[in-house]
């Protein structure tokens, strides 16, 4: 089975800064687009930044100009860079590794990892 692996969560102050990895092995992690969503309690979870296999990202406008993400295929690891953060970004933060081919859906996700910012 191919579960990634979220790290790098925590508690940290409003005007911090956290950087998540999500590595991943037994896929061929290079053809894989990388999504990191989030669910706050009581919310739906929702997609937050997003890499392609060919590098182009893509955020939520709550996010712009705040989180980063980035891709080290020699890693097999994704990552998201978050500055600036704000209490509503606290939340459960999810790995997703989505791939599509020959009409098969290749979906994996992560445990997850959880952020809280305070005030």
């Amino acid at each position: 089975q191919v579960h990634p692996v979220e790290s790098g969560g925590g508690l940290v102050q409003a005007g911090g800064s956290l950087r998540l990895s999500c590595a991943v092995s037994g896929i061929t992690f290079s053809i894989y687009t990388i999504n990191w969503y989030r669910q706050a309690p009581g919310e739906q979870r929702g997609l937050v930044a997003t890499i392609s296999s060919n590098g182009s990202t893509n955020y939520a406008d709550s996010v712009k100009g705040r989180f980063t993400i980035a891709r080290d295929n020699a890693k097999n690891s994704g990552y998201l860079q978050m500055n600036s953060l704000k209490p509503e970004d606290t939340a459960v933060y999810y790995c997703n590794e989505i791939y599509y081919a020959l009409r098969t859906n290749y979906d994996y996700w992560g445990h997850g990892t959880q952020v809280t910012v305070s005030t």
